[in-house]
């Protein structure tokens, strides 16, 4: 499986962005996905979590309500839709996959396919 971001760039602050995901290689309707981000000098971070049909997501406390993850299976994509964004979601963005119809416990979601990232800026 190959995963492949975009999207990112320089956003003001309380601006929005549209991440997308493009999976190749095998379908996406038995993976769970996720998306997490690496600032400088910080470790990776969760963000959040959806199950491989998208009934279920699960997102870390600070983005809750100003980020929301998607997916169309059809499409092989995966989504992460950021909005009233802040100066400290400044990271690189990953989407991963684990060949899992639900999200795993444990660190990092148990994902273990992972992408190149996108990197995502905001600053006035």
């Amino acid at each position: 499986l190959r995963l492949v971001e975009s999207g990112g760039g320089l956003v003001q602050p309380g601006g929005s962005l549209n991440l997308s995901c493009a999976a190749s290689g095998s379908t996406l309707d038995i993976y769970a996905m996720g998306w997490f981000r690496q600032a400088p000098g910080k470790e990776r971070e969760d963000i959040t979590c959806i199950n491989a049909n998208g009934d279920m997501t699960y997102y870390a406390d600070g983005v809750k309500g100003r980020f929301t993850v998607s997916r169309d299976n059809a499409k092989n994509m995966l989504y992460l839709q950021m909005n009233s964004l802040k100066p400290e979601d400044t990271a690189t963005y990953y989407c991963a996959a684990v060949p899992s119809t639900r999200c795993r416990t444990g660190p990092k979601y148990g994902m273990n396919f992972w992408g190149e990232g996108t990197l995502v800026t905001v600053s006035s």
